[in-house]
């Protein structure tokens, strides 16, 4: 079996792993996807393909699962090696979305439709992991 191969074959273990934990179910994997995934030199360990392929299945719509590596010239994907539990990479998968939504929860584009959450789910969630929003500092003196 050709390390590419064995990459394949690990992308699809994660994912129905993942899928199962999270409560999706990803259908489809784009080859385009899956050659990306497993044509990447993982500089790190296992646990950074894992804990990519997780954000990618929460991440996912429609059952497709997207690109989770960043593309070329962009910033590199932060993996955070504290993230060690569900429990921790949920919270940073939640606190990253939020930051991109500008803590808007609700609506369209918020984060709960980009989670693919209810906003009372992600409300109660945020509750349960402790997630607030930041209080802005304001600079009069």
């Amino acid at each position: 079996m050709t390390v590419k191969a064995m990459k394949s074959a690990l992308v699809t273990h994660f994912v129905e792993i993942s899928g199962r934990r999270v409560g999706r179910q990803v259908e489809h994997i784009p080859p385009e996807t899956m050659f990306a995934l497993s044509s990447y030199h993982w500089p790190g360990n296992i646990r950074e393909l894992q804990n990519l392929i997780e954000r990618a299945v929460i991440l996912s719509d429609y059952g497709v699962l997207p690109n989770p590596l960043p593309a070329a010239g962009t910033q590199t994907v932060a993996v955070s090696p504290a993230a060690t539990t569900f429990k921790d990479s949920e919270r940073a998968v939640i606190l990253h979305t939020l930051d991109a939504t500008a803590w808007v929860i609700g609506g369209p584009n918020g984060a709960a439709a980009k989670l693919g959450l209810k906003r009372t789910t992600l409300i109660c969630k945020m509750q349960k992991l402790g997630i607030c929003r930041p209080v802005l500092q304001s600079s009069t003196i």
